[in-house]
């Protein structure tokens, strides 16, 4: 080997910058331009040892050399390595970063909260403006419609109002029977409400209803009954005026006279709401023979339809005392109404009056419903009816056969999933009827 091959093997040259141009087609960027961050550094892959004790920076490879036994460490070499270092590098310098809490004075963050306040009430406003907008446009104001009302004759009236109307219609000479019927049918609707039944009272329509029972006229003393019941529903003070009235004397004639089946339906309802939670009317029911009356219902024909009533009511009154003597109310009122309950001794003149049998003869109909009020009442009689349901031979054969049919139906009701259903309580309560008898 020359001298000269060597030289020139070694031999440095030139470029100038212009042809480096050329080539790449494009001007350099100087060097200090560029961000320090998206410069492509240089990563020598040089193995070099480690030896004990020495700190490993983050990023490098470190293997043991099995021939040596020695420990070596280099930096990495391909593309992906080095950009996951450099993403570390800006994790870790966008992680420096964060926002200093001082950078809005207390004052600024009250404004800024105010301003946002003062947007969320005006928005508020806004809709609610546009809410009342829409009301408007799909209703209008009660005083425009009274004027319209008022324009074509028509006037807006109160229940007041309308029953002095219906109450003169009814009492006027010059009304036909109809007009009186249809005003009695109209007041029946009105008089329902407790209030509206008390000022029913006060015009004195309650005492004209009252007369009207002894109308010559059917149809009068059915519908007259009708707007009395209606009126004496769960209302005392209503119930005292009726009975003060002479109502109770009213109601029994025409329960004890032949008249129409649909008046005694309605004058048997009237009785029913006169009696119920009122113990003074009840004794004055006893006084007047009331029962006797109720029980000759059961020996005329055609009066089928009233028979389970009457009994649903001895049943309602019966019971009605029984919860109020077993009641822990000690108020004074409490006792005054028990004391006034004890003087009605209702179920000693059932007894008495041979009730017993007839109640349990009604278990031969072949409704379902009829049975129940009538089980629901030989079960509360039963204390006192014992002795003569016991010698009854038809109740028996009768609670037998009504516990064949049940078991069968009770039975049909478990297969179809309800086990606890309507025929299985009546099953119920003939058992125990049954049981207690023996």
């Amino acid at each position: 080997n020359c001298l000269s091959c060597v030289q020139q093997e070694f031999a440095l040259t030139k470029t100038e910058e212009s042809d480096l141009k050329e080539e790449n087609g494009a001007e350099s960027i100087a060097e200090d331009d560029l961000d320090p961050e998206d410069l492509e550094v240089f990563y020598p892959p040089e193995i070099l040892p480690l030896f004990v004790g020495q700190a490993v920076p983050a990023g490098l490879h470190v293997r043991l050399n099995l021939q040596t036994g020695e420990r070596e460490a280099r930096l990495p070499d391909n593309k992906n390595e080095k950009s996951d270092m450099k993403d570390q590098k800006k994790r870790k310098r966008l992680d420096e970063m964060h926002v200093s809490s001082n950078s809005f004075t207390s004052q600024e963050l009250k404004e800024a909260l105010a301003k946002m306040k003062e947007k969320e009430k005006a928005e508020s406003t806004a809709e609610q403006k546009a809410n009342v907008g829409d009301v408007r446009k799909r209703f209008r104001p009660i005083e425009e419609l009274k004027k319209e009302f008022e324009e074509l004759n028509m006037k807006i009236e109160t229940d007041f109002e309308l029953m002095v109307k219906l109450i003169h219609k009814f009492n006027s000479s010059s009304s036909t029977l109809d007009e009186k019927v249809a005003a009695l049918y109209d007041l029946e609707y009105y008089v329902h409400q407790v209030d509206n039944a008390k000022d029913f009272l006060s015009l004195g329509g309650l005492q004209l209803v009252i007369n009207g029972l002894n109308s010559t006229e059917p149809v009068l003393k059915e519908h007259s009954a009708f707007v009395l019941g209606a009126a004496l529903s769960s209302n005392p003070k209503v119930q005292v005026e009726a009975i003060e009235g002479g109502a109770l004397q009213k109601l029994l004639v025409i329960l004890a006279t032949e008249q129409p089946l649909a008046v005694k339906k309605k004058a048997l309802f009237a009785l029913s709401s006169m009696l119920r939670h009122f113990p003074y009317a009840q004794l004055q029911f006893l006084k007047l023979g009331g029962l006797q009356v109720l029980r000759n219902l059961f020996k005329e024909k055609g009066t089928g339809a009233l028979h389970v009533r009457v009994v649903t009511l001895l049943y309602d009154l019966i019971v009605e005392k029984m919860l109020l003597e077993d009641s822990q109310n000690q108020e004074d009122q409490m006792e005054e109404r028990i004391q006034q309950y004890r003087q009605v001794n209702l179920v000693p003149a059932v007894v008495e009056q041979g009730w017993c049998v007839i109640i349990s003869n009604l278990l031969a109909l072949p409704e379902h419903d009829t049975r129940e009020k009538v089980l629901k009442t030989v079960r509360v009689l039963m204390a006192a009816c014992r002795d003569g349901f016991q010698v009854d031979h038809a109740l028996g054969t009768t609670l037998s056969m009504l516990r064949t049919e049940y078991e069968e139906l009770a039975a049909e009701e478990q297969r179809e999933g309800d086990k606890d259903g309507y025929f299985k309580e009546l099953l119920s309560s003939i058992n125990t009827i049954i049981q207690e008898l023996r």
